[in-house]
């Protein structure tokens, strides 16, 4: 019971690594907020857990509007009387599109999620923090924060940004109490897409294309990067501040 007595907020929480990780926490002692755009999924998350005496409250948000990170925030003060610990979870996929053919619109859909999202969710989150004189958070960036093979330009750029998001909450709360690591996840068996409806074949073929571009990797199961995210928000790793985390079965090594 790690997390006996904690309050975590997950963002993407509905399903795959986002889902994983709430189960995790709530597993291991924590209450949830579980927030996500898809509202039968987030809601059958969160009775799931209630009927296992689990405690959890969904709410449905969009990270990439401040209004409604306030409001997620708002919820988590409101039903728990504090925040510890704050997982920038949600993102949304580009399906290997490189820069001259991505539209000012992907771009901005896939910025405005993967990157705004963390910004305005930390943003909020981090005088809550400091207010109860400390917490803990921890993004969810990519393989393709890492390198410039594993995802097409939005994607990329977007979570090497949140590897840049992450070092600078590090370097700056670090002494306050608040710690902010990353992992990068390479491969997972998840659904994530262009957060509107099913990703094409092609799209698909590209994006399983560059995966097997190490013949050693394994797609991920969910739980696999929920163990790391878990860890990272734990006492286990108090003293691991700003460290970027790849988790993908050696794909950054070969």
């Amino acid at each position: 019971m790690a997390f006996e007595g904690k309050v975590a907020l997950i963002t993407g929480a509905a399903s795959g690594i986002g889902r994983a990780t709430a189960q995790r926490f709530v597993n291991e002692g924590a209450a949830v907020v579980a927030v996500d755009m898809v509202e039968e999924a987030l809601n059958k998350l969160a009775t799931e857990i209630q009927e296992k005496g689990g405690k959890a409250t969904p709410f449905l948000a969009n990270v990439a509007s401040d209004s409604d990170v306030e409001k997620m925030l708002a919820i988590a003060i409101s039903a728990y009387g504090h925040l510890d610990i704050l997982c920038n979870n949600a993102g949304i996929m580009d399906l290997m599109t490189p820069v001259a053919e991505a539209s000012l619109e992907l771009w901005d859909r896939v910025l405005a999620v993967n990157l705004t999202g963390p910004f305005l969710a930390s943003r909020r989150a981090i005088p809550i923090m400091l207010e109860q004189g400390g917490g803990c958070i921890v993004n969810t960036a990519s393989e393709a924060g890492l390198r410039g093979g594993a995802a097409g330009t939005p994607y990329t750029v977007s979570k090497h940004g949140v590897v840049g998001l992450t070092k600078s909450i590090a370097f700056h709360y670090g002494s306050l109490g608040i710690r902010c690591n990353a992992v990068c996840p390479g491969g997972v068996n998840t659904a994530i897409g262009l957060g509107r409806g099913t990703p094409s074949e092609a799209g698909l073929a590209k994006v399983m294309a560059a995966f097997s571009s190490n013949s050693a990797m394994k797609p991920a199961n969910p739980d696999q990067i929920a163990a790391v995210i878990t860890f990272l928000a734990s006492d286990d790793a108090s003293y691991m501040n700003g460290a970027i985390v790849p988790v993908d079965d050696g794909w950054l090594a070969g």
